[in-house]
């Protein structure tokens, strides 16, 4: 009866046991069964009345984290002390560098054999991050001069899909390699419009989560 009264901390419980076994064991790996014997207690009728499967948990996992990175994007979109064109660097350099990308790329979905996932991933990026958080930025940069461009709601979708997609390497199980030759292409997609925004950090950034992945799926 208890996790009836408090449905929140009940989900959050099994949300923080979940994430901690797909960090240790990978999703693939983690069963239902390892949840609730990590769980203290909690029944499997408490987890299936919440998640119908340990996709939807996955799913409810990811939409935690792209909850605080949301915070992140709009701390960067809302800034008056940089031009959109900066912004839209500032946002790719932090995304990055988040420390939880590390925990994204161990845990290391196959978004293939996870259908809801991946719809998550593209609703988010075509439905939320783009209109709500690079558009704007895209806005504010034609504004004030640091970026061109007649078709800003077209360019917000392209810059977004190719970075949350594109380049994603647990989408195309891509290699180091090629993770460099596609944020390589990226970057100089970017600087046809004007917008110089990789660098060799960020390169070797993406490398490094490639690595992480290609060890972890």
């Amino acid at each position: 009866m208890a996790r009836n009264k408090h449905p929140e901390e009940t989900v959050n419980r099994i949300l923080d046991v979940a994430f901690r076994l797909f960090m240790e064991k990978g999703y693939e790996y983690a069963s239902i069964q390892d949840i609730i014997d990590h769980l203290g207690g909690l029944s499997k009728g408490a987890i299936y009345h919440h998640f119908k499967s340990k996709e939807d948990i996955l799913v409810a996992v990811t939409e935690r984290m792209t909850a605080e990175s949301n915070q992140m994007l709009a701390a960067i979109r809302d800034r008056s002390d940089i031009t959109g064109k900066e912004k839209l660097k500032t946002i790719f350099k932090e995304s990055i560098n988040r420390p939880v990308q590390n925990d994204i790329f161990t845990v290391a979905p196959n978004f293939h054999s996870n259908p809801k996932l991946l719809a998550s991933l593209l609703y988010d990026t075509i439905e939320e991050a783009a209109p709500h958080y690079i558009l704007p930025i895209i806005k504010q940069g034609i504004a004030d001069g640091s970026i061109q461009t007649d078709f800003p709601e077209q360019l917000a979708e392209l810059i977004i899909f190719v970075a949350n997609v594109w380049t994603n390497p647990m989408l195309f199980d891509s290699t180091e390699d090629e993770c460099y030759g596609k944020f390589m292409v990226f970057g100089q997609m970017m600087e046809g419009f004007g917008l110089d925004i990789v660098d060799d950090e960020m390169l070797a950034r993406l490398q490094e989560l490639a690595v992480i992945y290609q060890k972890n799926k």
